[in-house]
């Protein structure tokens, strides 16, 4: 769908003066709250990427409160058995599950969606929070330049076999939905179709992000196009959380040539803020009837102005661009070695 003309932001006032983590801004088990959703989701099943860590694994303590059954992925067995261990103890909640996956790998993926299929029929929400931001150049198992690859293909390929039983899981009314975690970063740069590996210039490791990022949100808004009404689409911007770790890979410098550090430090929030958006798209019911949206502030996004910080939690003007969502869709099929639907 095209941008909303009047984002639905219920939260706003909640984020009108920010003052960094921990502040007045809603957590994600205030949202289950909110949502009156303790116990809601008995009997539904929900896999996150990721989800061993930081975002991920916030996401996962929240949604544990639903009473749904939680999968969640990553490619260390150790970090899975700790998260495993960690959800354990809310002892009221169903007993969650660890898969290995590594999204750099088609293989581990396949095998990964097989160990899945094994152990559940059902899927009804699934999270693609994993993530890598501005590392060195390197490639991934397939051969595609390694934050398109992890971030976007890895993804798309985790989506595309996993679609049957999401599509089997939904209904008209109660569709299935995949929730793809994006970036305000999306901005640091446009899709590069000519030379999406950086093999015709120098690597910037940030515009490698934001081609990433970009295709997060393509892909949610081109699954909702295709797969609607028994599968919604949706994309989200968490805020600005530096604790978790994602910015190791940053020069010292990066940071403040990306916006002011001050804003930075007063819009930034911590992991439990953070995963508020993205288990809010979880209940959202108007998103039963339409999907194809960026979130940001536990509520849709609103297009970026002139002049604003690039952690403004705010869409480019090409984030809803239709032509472009069914060019990658196309690509990124042939990337992973599948024939488009």
């Amino acid at each position: 769908m095209p941008a909303p003309e009047k984002p639905f932001r219920p939260y706003l006032e909640r984020f009108r003066d920010t003052q960094g983590p921990g502040d007045q801004r809603p957590t994600a088990a205030e949202v289950v709250r909110d949502q009156h959703g303790e116990g809601k989701l008995h009997g539904k099943v929900i896999l996150i990427t990721g989800g061993t860590g930081g975002l991920g694994l916030e996401s996962a303590k929240a949604l544990q409160l639903t009473g749904a059954k939680i999968f969640v992925t990553a490619r260390s067995e150790e970090k899975g058995k700790a998260a495993v261990e960690a959800l354990s103890q809310n002892e009221t909640a169903v007993a969650p599950e660890f898969i290995v996956m590594d999204l750099a790998s088609a293989k581990s993926i396949r095998s990964a969606v097989a160990h899945f299929s094994a152990r559940s029929p059902r899927l009804d929400f699934l999270i693609t929070n994993a993530g890598i931001m501005a590392t060195p150049y390197g490639l991934t198992e397939d051969g595609h330049e390694l934050q398109l690859g992890s971030n976007h293909f890895g993804h798309f390929l985790l989506f595309r076999l996993l679609e049957p039983v999401l599509a089997a899981s939904g209904t008209a009314t109660t569709p299935s939905r995949v929730i793809a975690l994006s970036s305000a970063g999306h901005r640091f740069g446009q899709f590069r179709f000519d030379d999406m590996n950086f093999e015709k210039g120098p690597y910037d490791p940030l515009a490698a992000y934001a081609q990433s990022k970009l295709a997060n949100i393509w892909m949610a808004n081109a699954i909702d196009r295709h797969y609607a009404p028994k599968i919604r689409g949706l994309s989200v911007h968490p805020g600005t959380i530096l604790e978790t770790g994602i910015t190791r890979h940053f020069e010292a410098d990066t940071l403040s040539s990306a916006g002011d550090l001050e804003h930075f430090n007063k819009t930034g929030c911590n992991v439990s803020q953070g995963a508020a958006t993205t288990v809010w798209a979880v209940f959202e019911p108007r998103f039963n009837e339409y999907g194809g949206v960026h979130l940001a502030e536990v509520g849709e996004a609103r297009p970026v102005k002139d002049g604003e910080p690039i952690n403004v939690p705010a869409y480019a003007p090409y984030a809803y661009d239709p032509e472009g969502e069914e060019r990658l869709w196309e690509l990124s099929n042939r990337a992973v070695g599948l024939s488009a639907d």
